[in-house]
């Protein structure tokens, strides 16, 4: 095995081989993303893109069933939920070990979560952990003994299970972060299917079989991810061989591999939302007309039909239809009327404002966003809006939105893949989350009755009565317009014929364990 890790970690050779004769070698999976990850550490980081890798490396309590956002067993072979809904008590797997041959227990479980949870951790510095809000309803977490750990919580979290399942839950080797300190993200070590080999910036990470994984040793030997950002250049390796493997394939892309057996295109329907963050603090976004003209003006069915081919559908409101418990339809689009826009526009004192619009050159969900731009710019033109766009690098563009669009951008492309009606809103709309504080409320929307729709949501457990406040959280955003709401994706991948046993997960993760390469 070890000579095929070499020849993975020698792939930046293939690059100089002219296509015609490009060849990835025997069961090695090359897996084209769509940026360089940010961290491996999965505390520490917020986009699909990382998790994607992550999912591989490590092992969470839980985890989502196979085609499925229902929770099932992993490091924890069972658990136990308190009748007020406020204890869960996870019974331990015996015999895991991490993969720098360290035990997992108890005590890893609670060191991973009061590093991310509690300030006074001797390695909360190690940090920041931008998703803790995760688990922000968890008030202490305690190894009884080394095969059960308890989490003793605020209150009843209706999210809670799944949170655990999404990559932030994810179990990490105390040893090695007390190692490598602030560098465990590029050091990473698990109990996964896969152990981390190396990282090559900007041109790949490579992890290698675990022969000793608990569920049972996967059969490719390695695994390669390499960072191209260029969705062209992504379908161009594909079609030239240096690529298994490739996510988010742009809607051009779809057809000629649809058309060849040489390829399996796989699509699904998912939990997605793309939208525009609108500064709602300063400038003409602050006014509740100007950011409903915006959601008039976006012609979104010419996009999803047009600029996406057919691989989106046009979104309502920040709850995606993929959560049918939680939006049942009443909350339709914005329709398509500039003449509204115009005159919401002119009773605002808009007109002929220049917007800054924030939109990156790729990355994680976020479809074709220099040609979806280009399209809103154009919308947004006819009912006298100009729009100034300005374009970076995927990790450069999150770390100019993340802090927030103040004094920098008038609204900013996002978009999210999420496990649970509570995420996007929770960590994106609620007074409490606004940058400053660590959340994701970047275009600083306020309004106290979605904040008390969301926090009785996650209170309640009875799925029907989460769904109906939900729903509420629906009607309001859509009328107050703190984002355009334009998408929902149908996540889409393609691999060679010679790849089996791959599938598409609605969490929008990797998981390749049972995947093989003939």
């Amino acid at each position: 095995m070890r000579k095929l890790v070499a020849a993975a970690l020698a792939l930046c050779a293939m690059a100089l081989t002219p296509p015609a004769i490009a060849q990835t070698p025997p069961n090695v999976l090359i897996v084209g993303q769509i940026a360089e990850p940010k961290s491996l550490d999965p505390q520490a980081v917020t986009a699909t893109n990382d998790f994607r890798i992550l999912m591989n490396v490590y092992d969470g309590l839980v985890r989502f069933e196979k085609g499925t956002l229902e929770v099932e067993p992993a490091l924890a072979k069972s658990w136990d939920i308190s009748d007020d809904g406020k204890t869960y008590t996870f019974h331990l797997r015996e015999g895991v070990s991490f993969q720098d041959g360290t035990p997992f227990n108890a005590e890893a479980v609670k060191f991973t979560f009061d590093r991310m949870l509690k300030d006074d951790h001797p390695f909360h510095d190690t940090g920041p952990f931008p998703l803790a809000f995760f688990f922000s309803q968890v008030a202490e977490v305690t190894a009884k003994d080394d095969k059960t750990v308890v989490f003793t919580l605020k209150e009843p979290f209706a999210p809670f299970l799944s949170n655990l399942a999404y990559p932030t839950g994810l179990i990490v080797s105390p040893a090695a972060v007390k190692e490598y300190g602030k560098d465990f993200g590029r050091h990473p070590v698990g109990t996964g299917a896969f152990k981390f080999e190396g990282w090559d910036p900007n041109s790949k990470v490579v992890v290698s079989r675990n022969d000793d994984y608990w569920g049972g040793a996967p059969q490719l030997e390695a695994v390669v991810f390499r960072p191209i950002a260029d969705a062209n250049t992504r379908v161009a390796e594909m079609l030239s061989g240096g690529i298994d493997l490739m996510v988010e394939v742009p809607p051009d892309g779809l057809s000629q591999f649809k058309d060849d057996s040489n390829y399996t295109v796989y699509e699904q329907a998912g939990p997605h939302l793309w939208f525009l963050i609108l500064n709602t603090r300063e400038g003409p976004f602050s006014d509740k007309r100007v950011r409903q003209a915006v959601n008039y003006a976006i012609d979104k069915k010419a996009i999803t039909e047009n600029v996406l081919q057919g691989t989106a559908t046009v979104a309502a409101g920040p709850i995606p239809g993929a959560f049918e418990w939680a939006n049942d339809g009443s909350v339709k689009p914005y329709p398509y009327d500039p003449d509204k826009a115009k005159e919401l526009i002119r009773q605002a004192g808009a007109e002929g404002k220049t917007l800054t619009f924030y939109v990156p050159e790729g990355g994680s969900g976020m479809l074709d966003p220099v040609a979806m731009a280009t399209a809103i710019q154009a919308d947004l033109k006819k009912v006298g809006l100009q729009v100034n766009i300005q374009t970076y690098e995927w990790n450069t563009y999150l770390a100019n939105v993340n802090p927030g669009l103040k004094g920098k951008a008038d609204m900013a492309e996002m978009a999210w893949m999420t496990n649970d009606p509570d995420t996007l809103p929770f960590l994106a709309l609620r007074s409490d989350a606004m940058p400053e504080t660590g959340g994701f409320n970047s275009g600083y929307y306020s309004n106290p009755e979605v904040d008390k729709l969301l926090d009785e949501a996650r209170k309640t457990t009875d799925q029907a009565k989460r769904g109906a406040l939900y729903e509420k959280v629906q009607q309001i955003v859509h009328d107050d317009a703190p984002w355009a709401f334009v998408a929902n994706w149908k996540q889409n991948a393609v691999s060679t014929s010679a790849v089996q046993g791959f599938e598409l997960e609605p969490s929008f993760l990797l998981v390749l364990k049972d995947v093989t390469k003939g």
